[in-house]
C-alpha cells in the first residue's frame, strides 16, 4: 500500500512540473492586463520592458517576457509638477546606445499642444544601477508638436523618427526623421517622409467631441531591419477607432534616408483588426530579437473588444513575424487571446 501511494505521488509531481515547465515554454496574449505602447528590448540575457504609464517612466526586466506579470520593476523618474514635461508621458523607449542607457519619451505640461520628445540618459551599463540624468528636450530646428521618438542607427550615422504637426495646431500627425549628432541632440531640421493620404490611414469621427479633433494620423514609427532592407513601421489611423492600423515605409536602398523620395509608402495596412480573431485597433509596436538572434517579434497593443478607444483597455501582445522572399515583413493576423504561442527561441 505504502509503495502504491509512493507511485501516485512521483507520478502527481512529475505532471505538476510537467505542467509548470510547459506554461514557461508557452503563452497566450496578451501578456499583461494592461499596458498601452509597449517596447521591449534584448540586453544581456535580459529583456527591458516599458509602456506609457502618463506621469513616470517605469522600467521591467526579465529573463521571459511572456512571463512579464511576474518581473522585476523600477520606476526610474517621476514627472516633476509645473514644468514643461509634468504630464502626458507618452510612448518611452530604452535605448543603449554606445555604451550608455538613454530613454526617449514625448511629454507636455498638461496641455497636448505643447507636446514635445525629451531625454534622460544613464551611464551604467545596468540601466537598474547607475543615475538617470535628464538631459532636456530633443527637437530639430523648427521644433514643432513631437511625439513618438523612436531612435537608431543605420550605416554608423544616428537618426530619430517621430510623429508631429506640420505646423502648430492640431490638424494631422505626419512622419519625420532627422539626423543626430548625438544621442541628445538632432542636427539641422526634421524632413516629412510620410503623411496620412490612403484611405485606411483616416479613420476617425469629428463628430466625437471625446476624441481628438485630427482625423488622419501617421504615428509611432518603429524601425526595421532584415539583412540590407530597411524599413519604417508605423501606426496610421485614429486610436480611438477599431481601424487603427499598421503601415510599411520602404527605403529603396538609394539615396539619402533623409530624402524623401527615398522612401515608398505601401498601400495596403501591414497589420489590422480581426474580428474573427477578437483583436481590435492593433498598433503602436516595437520590435525585439529572440534571445538566440534568430527570430524577430513584434510586441504591440490591442483591444479584445470593438469600441474600447485608446483607454487602459490596450494590452500589449506579441506574436513572431516572418519575411518573404524579397526581404519584406510578413505579419500575417494579430492572433487571438486564446492562442497558444511557443516563447521567443532561447
Amino acid at each position: 500500500m505504502k509503495r502504491y501511494l509512493m507511485l501516485m505521488l512521483i507520478v502527481i509531481i512529475s505532471g505538476c512540473n510537467s505542467e509548470t515547465y510547459s506554461q514557461k515554454e508557452t503563452f497566450t496574449n496578451p501578456i499583461l492586463p494592461s499596458g498601452a505602447d509597449p517596447y521591449s528590448t534584448y540586453y544581456n540575457g535580459y529583456y527591458y520592458y516599458t509602456h506609457t504609464l502618463q506621469n513616470r517612466l517605469v522600467l521591467w526586466k526579465t529573463k521571459n517576457l511572456a512571463d512579464l506579470k511576474n518581473a522585476e520593476s523600477k520606476t526610474i523618474w517621476i514627472a516633476p509638477k509645473n514644468t514643461a514635461y509634468s504630464g502626458d508621458i507618452w510612448a518611452p523607449e530604452f535605448h543603449i546606445i554606445n555604451g550608455k542607457w538613454y530613454v526617449y519619451f514625448a511629454a507636455d505640461n498638461g496641455d497636448n499642444n505643447t507636446h514635445r520628445m525629451y531625454v534622460l540618459e544613464n551611464k551604467s551599463d545596468d540601466p537598474f544601477k547607475g543615475e538617470w540624468e535628464f538631459k532636456g528636450k530633443i527637437a530639430a530646428k523648427t521644433d514643432k508638436w513631437a511625439i513618438d521618438g523612436n531612435v537608431f542607427s543605420y550605416k554608423n550615422s544616428l537618426y530619430m523618427i517621430w510623429a508631429g504637426w506640420e505646423g502648430d495646431t492640431n490638424g494631422q500627425q505626419n512622419i519625420y526623421i532627422a539626423k543626430m549628432k548625438n544621442p541628445c541632440e538632432i542636427e539641422g531640421d526634421r524632413v516629412l517622409i510620410s503623411s496620412p493620404t490612403l484611405e485606411w490611414e483616416k479613420h476617425g469621427d469629428l463628430n466625437d467631441p471625446s476624441n481628438p479633433p485630427q482625423v488622419n494620423v501617421n504615428e509611432g514609427p518603429q524601425f526595421l531591419s532584415n539583412g540590407g532592407q530597411v524599413f519604417i513601421v508605423y501606426s496610421a489611423s485614429g486610436c480611438w477607432t477599431d481601424f487603427y492600423a499598421l503601415g510599411l515605409l520602404h527605403y529603396k536602398g538609394i539615396g539619402d534616408l533623409l530624402d524623401a523620395s527615398s522612401w515608398i509608402k505601401s498601400e495596403q495596412p501591414l497589420f489590422q483588426q480581426s474580428v474573427k480573431n477578437q483583436v481590435f485597433a492593433p498598433g503602436h509596436n516595437s520590435f525585439f530579437k529572440s534571445p538566440n538572434g534568430k527570430e524577430d517579434w513584434i510586441l504591440y497593443h490591442a483591444n479584445s473588444n470593438p469600441g474600447e478607444g485608446c483607454g487602459n483597455k490596450r494590452a500589449p501582445r506579441m506574436q513572431k513575424i516572418n519575411w518573404d522572399s524579397n526581404g519584406f515583413p510578413v505579419f500575417g493576423e494579430p492572433l487571438s487571446a486564446g492562442t497558444i504561442l511557443n516563447i521567443p527561441a532561447e
